[in-house]
């Protein structure tokens, strides 16, 4: 199987490694190219959950040779199906462990100063009070947030977007939309979020499985539904707008905006000529 995971890039390195072949005129970029291939694959599997220490590379060479000389050992459908069960089996393997992992910090980290655990599993530490009331979960909230994986990898902060962010608070995950119900605004906390409050078992891009998540929130200030409902909605305009026909137009006629005051006039005067009118019957 592991012989097999070469295939799986096998169509792109084909095709980079003519036009790369076609341009390397002397042994220096032809060594460059070689190598930078070479970690442009290794770190492709690594993202992709494989560790680089369980490749055969023996095998691995013998791939690309044997794809090369167009004597492959494998079908594609073979070797799409390999490499799609040892992919499988790898994210259940990196589901366990961070899983593992996520157990073990926040079994060490509730017993932490100014840490506070709640019944759901979510931990948090208050960095600054605020003041005034929570958000309900159909309120909006503009915040500033950074997140981070387990081993300090960043994956996500609108402090370098340069601009917070506003959603409704039951539109996030479970553990933001618990936390943000116990701010208030002003309120600056770190959150430590359990994996099943956050992403689980199915992560997402740049969110291994079963992560458990650290964020720095800070809640800027709160929309409650209430007050968004207390809005009226405002009309673009109450003029009306009189557009001559084709014929009109042709006999200079223009376009007329007739304002609301002047169409309550216009209809006071149409009242006291149909009035005067029913008078002299």
């Amino acid at each position: 199987m592991k012989r097999c995971l070469f295939l799986m890039l096998l169509p792109g390195l084909l095709a980079v490694g003519t036009s790369a072949a076609d341009a390397a005129a002397d042994a220096d970029s032809k060594t460059k190219f070689s190598y930078g291939l070479g970690l442009s694959l290794g770190s492709n599997l690594k993202r992709n959950g494989v560790d680089p220490g369980e490749v055969d590379l023996d095998q691995f060479l013998r791939g690309f040779k044997d794809a090369a000389s167009g004597n492959a050992q494998m079908t594609e459908s073979d070797a799409r199906n390999a490499i799609m069960a040892y992919q499988n089996d790898a994210r259940k393997r990196m589901a366990e462990k961070n899983k593992k992992a996520a157990e073990d910090f926040l079994a060490a980290n509730k017993s932490k100063e100014g840490v506070i655990t709640t019944a759901s599993g979510l931990q948090y530490k208050v960095l600054s009070e605020g003041a005034g009331e929570s958000p309900k979960a159909n309120d909006q909230v503009t915040v500033h947030y950074k997140g981070t994986l387990l081993d300090g990898t960043e994956f996500d902060s609108s402090y370098k977007r340069g601009q917070p962010a506003t959603f409704g608070v039951g539109q996030v995950i479970k553990g933001w939309t618990e936390a943000l119900q116990l701010m208030k605004p002003g309120a600056k906390w770190q959150l430590f979020i359990p994996p099943d409050l956050a992403y689980g078992e199915a992560g997402r891009p740049g969110i291994p499985p079963n992560s458990l998540l650290q964020f720095e929130v800070e809640l800027i200030s709160v929309q409650t539904q209430a007050a968004a409902a207390a809005v009226p909605a405002q009309p673009v305009t109450s003029d009306i707008i009189k557009v001559p026909s084709k014929e009109e137009l042709e006999k200079g006629a223009k376009i007329e905006i007739i304002k609301a005051a002047d169409l309550e006039k216009l209809k006071q005067q149409e009242a006291e000529k149909a009035k005067a009118g029913a008078e002299k019957k």
